[in-house]
């Protein structure tokens, strides 16, 4: 068979693998070998031959006892994943659109990926002149607010690289070397959010942004506002940064961050 013909046809035995754990989930319990079989469709000792297989990479576990079987580790794993980048997104969504309601500025909320920050959606305000941000754009680490707020609470052995190779290209105004940046990061984190009246990426913008933390109280997300330069009061205090530190901390709650955290 052709590999364009097995990547039509996907691998059989997966998907068989699959519909015992679909099974397994429906349940809602642990389960006996011929209930499964007869959930899956199958005979019991196909059926057994894969939860061998199930139980070696951790997707199903047996009780010894019982000779029950249940989801493994490796499988609530993957759920408690899964629902963390679901309903994150979800709730981010929400959060930035309640908080361009509020400020009537554009806001956008960015997630980490193998490159850097990225965008995953922004809001427009109700307003004659806007800043536009592109869904899907890339943030610099050093000029943008966002890229700043991963930088200060990622560990530094996720953005050293990126960090460095930012300095190298002159990126960042002002920012000549690592110590340099790691400066204007614990001002970051002192600060609790990041503010770019001058240097952003974009000539003319302005912007602030701010973490938002997960049940693991690490940084999940960034939700940033930005606005022409001059446009906002980004002044320590003001009622724009209040609203801005006011969304990342309930929006780190839900997610299960705790309150010193948040």
């Amino acid at each position: 068979m052709s590999e364009e013909l097995e990547g039509k046809h996907g691998v059989q035995s997966l998907e068989v693998g699959m519909a015992i754990l679909r099974a397994m989930a429906a349940g809602k319990r642990s389960m006996m070998l011929k209930d499964i079989a007869i959930a899956a469709s199958m005979p019991p000792s196909k059926a057994h031959r894969y939860l061998v297989s199930l139980i070696r990479s951790g997707l199903v576990e047996q009780d010894r006892l019982t000779s029950r079987y249940d989801l493994g580790p490796f499988a609530l794993n993957l759920g408690l994943v899964a629902l963390d980048r679901i309903d994150r997104i979800r709730l981010g969504l929400a959060a930035i659109t309640d908080l361009r309601d509020v400020t009537n500025e554009t806001t956008s909320l960015a997630v980490w990926s193998d490159d850097g920050p990225v965008v995953v959606r922004w809001e427009r305000p109700r307003r004659p002149i806007t800043v536009n941000v592109v869904t899907g754009t890339s943030l610099s680490l050093l000029s943008s607010a966002a890229g700043r707020v991963f930088a200060a609470w990622l560990p530094e052995r996720q953005t050293e690289a990126l960090l460095l190779k930012e300095i190298e290209a002159g990126k960042a105004p002002g920012v000549a070397s690592l110590a340099q940046a790691r400066a204007v990061l614990a001002e970051v984190r002192e600060q609790g959010a990041a503010i770019l009246s001058r240097g952003y990426f974009a000539r003319g913008v302005e912007a602030a942004a701010a973490p938002v933390f997960n049940f693991k109280n690490e940084i999940t997300m960034s939700i940033a506002l930005v606005g022409v330069e001059g446009s906002m009061d980004l002044t320590p205090g003001s009622p724009t940064l209040d609203e801005l530190r006011r969304a990342t901390h309930e929006l780190s709650l839900r997610l299960g961050a705790s309150a010193d955290t948040a």
